[in-house]
């Protein structure tokens, strides 16, 4: 899969959120990037808004337009609430579950951790970072002495961050599993989604 490589601090100004980890440049110039810097911007159309909001949850999750658009025709498909399927298919996707369970510090990094063979599923190796995971699976870091050295760091890097109530995570057997699927309140609530669903709706 692809992946963004461009300049981190600039969506995070863009978007007025941590998307990417801070930098200090961020702290220095906290408004949004452009030649007019801190001047007032002119107003965004509907379409303008709805754009924003789209690019700023794909980026988060560090997916292709192509995934997105996937992800969200199965969620529309799923039938129910349009919006919340579509958040619960980002969420139980396996790399954002690895960051979920605190073994990556990063969802760039949770999908290179997949991607690299480091992760263990129910026993077999799965390197497929968009993987569907289901209640009862349980994940854990595969039992080799480099993949144990990049999950305990992250582990010791997050503490404080806590998963969240969907899913058990064991740190020093580090290992996890999914006991349910997350509930509407414990989706992000830092996105519009039913501005995304109008948008794609039109």
């Amino acid at each position: 899969m692809s992946r963004y490589t461009g300049p981190t601090t600039k969506l995070n100004r863009r978007f007025g959120q941590n998307i990417f980890p801070t930098s200090k440049g961020e702290e220095r110039r906290p408004y949004p990037p452009g030649i007019h810097g801190k001047t007032t911007r002119r107003k965004v159309s509907e379409y303008g808004v709805g754009l924003n909001e789209k690019q700023k949850l794909r980026m988060m999750y560090g997916l292709t337009e192509k995934q997105f658009r996937l992800a969200f025709a199965r969620a529309k498909r799923m039938g129910g609430v349009a919006g919340d399927n579509f958040l619960r298919i980002l969420e139980t996707r396996l790399d954002n579950v690895v960051f979920r369970l605190g073994f990556a510090n990063s969802r760039s990094a949770a999908r290179q951790l997949v991607a690299h063979g480091h992760i263990r599923i129910d026993g077999h190796k799965v390197d497929i970072a968009s993987y569907a995971t289901s209640p009862g699976e349980k994940i854990e870091v595969r039992d080799r002495t480099s993949s144990k050295q990049l999950a305990t760091r992250a582990v010791e890097e997050g503490q404080g961050r806590s998963a969240p109530a969907w899913l058990v995570v064991s740190p020093e057997q580090l290992n996890g599993q999914i006991v349910r699927e997350p509930a509407k309140e414990e989706l992000p609530s830092d996105v519009n989604v039913q501005i995304i669903v109008e948008f794609y709706s039109r």
